[in-house]
């Protein structure tokens, strides 16, 4: 039904430059993906728009952390270093400092891109393509899905900054000029898959409002006129009590048409915070109907690099591509590597 492929991970720490000195990369993972070709004589390849986190050396009795120093409309990577026994420094387990009264994180994430023609063997980008440009991205920008429309690609990303995690939203025909749209879903909210076509006359979306303190965090669903302001939500799928869905679900890549329905592959941290990833299929005409829902995951961590890493036992998708006839399912593994995992859609859809 799928098959990891034998070069797995496609992807490690060890292939990104650092985007300024006296950082360096501990995962690059949860990568987008789309089909890009023809620019500049290019044959047609697959491009995967990686998240990067990235930390600080640092030195032996200091506190050295990430952040972005924001001006004029750029944003510009820079260190705090600070002495570990400096009275104003309060340290937050792994994730980070509070230093005079500011929160610093421990890595700060940007969106790379990573180019193959096989969709296997990739070569990653020198510079960073998404990065924090003003302060509602302060803490980072993560975990991109790409949707074609047209000749327009619509990248959704996670802005992450001390008020919570949004949902933005940056266009581009090239993957080299880059519009920035704002955002289009507010905190708390993330997982956001864009339909890759109208349904109905208008645009489609799934997203995960965080809902904890009544449910647990699940899949809506939401219209729009022009992909910026978005209403019409729904809750279409919510956590099953099953030790692979215990905590909460949430979207993956954009949807891929078949003839039997929007074919999902989303994802759901259970028992332990596994996260696997299952199959979901809603109706053609209207997309807020579950057709059909796997009962078991479709993958799930087993091989050493999806058990063990910066964050072990996880496997996150929120890239598919379709090349020649196959689907090609990139997903991060332990919040360090990206993965690939090869199906064709006749098996997904027998996997329900």
């Amino acid at each position: 039904m799928i098959r990891r492929s034998p070069a797995n991970p496609i992807i490690t720490p060890g292939m990104i430059k650092p985007s300024r000195d006296g950082y360096r990369a501990r995962g690059a993972f949860n990568p987008g993906a789309a089909r890009f070709g023809g620019a500049k004589g290019r044959d047609s390849e697959i491009l995967l728009l990686l998240r990067v986190a990235e930390d600080c050396k640092g030195r032996p009795g200091f506190a050295a952390v990430p952040y972005y120093r924001f001006e004029q409309g750029q944003g510009y990577p820079e260190i705090l270093e600070v002495k570990m026994d400096d009275p104003e420094v309060q340290l937050k387990d792994t994730r980070g400092v509070v230093y005079r009264g500011v929160d610093y994180l421990s890595t700060m994430s940007h969106i790379r891109l990573a180019r193959s023609g096989d969709g296997i063997h990739f070569t990653v980008d020198e510079k960073p393509f998404i990065y924090p440009r003003d302060p509602s991205e302060c803490f980072g920008v993560e975990d991109a899905r790409v949707t074609r429309i047209g000749e327009v690609y619509y990248i959704n990303y996670t802005a992450v900054s001390q008020d919570g995690y949004a949902t933005a939203l940056a266009t581009t025909k090239d993957f080299v000029e880059l519009e920035r749209q704002g955002v289009i879903f507010p905190t708390p909210n993330k997982d956001v898959a864009i339909f890759p076509e109208m349904v109905g006359g208008k645009y489609c979306a799934l997203h995960r409002p965080d809902n904890r303190g009544f449910g647990r965090p699940s899949i809506w669903y939401s219209e729009s006129p022009d992909l910026l302001h978005w209403g019409n939500h729904k809750c279409i799928v919510r956590p099953r009590d099953t030790r692979w869905e215990s905590q909460k679900i949430g979207g993956g890549a954009p949807p891929l048409k078949t003839d039997e329905g929007w074919l999902i592959i989303y994802h759901g941290k259970g028992d332990n915070s596994i996260y696997s990833l299952f199959c979901l299929l809603l109706d053609l005409e209207e997309p807020f109907k579950v057709v059909k829902r796997a009962e078991t995951p479709l993958l799930a961590p087993e091989e050493k690099y999806e058990t063990e890493g910066f964050f072990s036992n996880v496997v996150f998708s929120n890239g598919v591509v379709e090349k020649d006839g196959q689907i090609y399912i990139y997903y991060g593994a332990s919040d360090e590597t990206s993965c690939v995992a090869i199906s064709d859609v006749e098996s997904l859809l027998n996997s329900f």
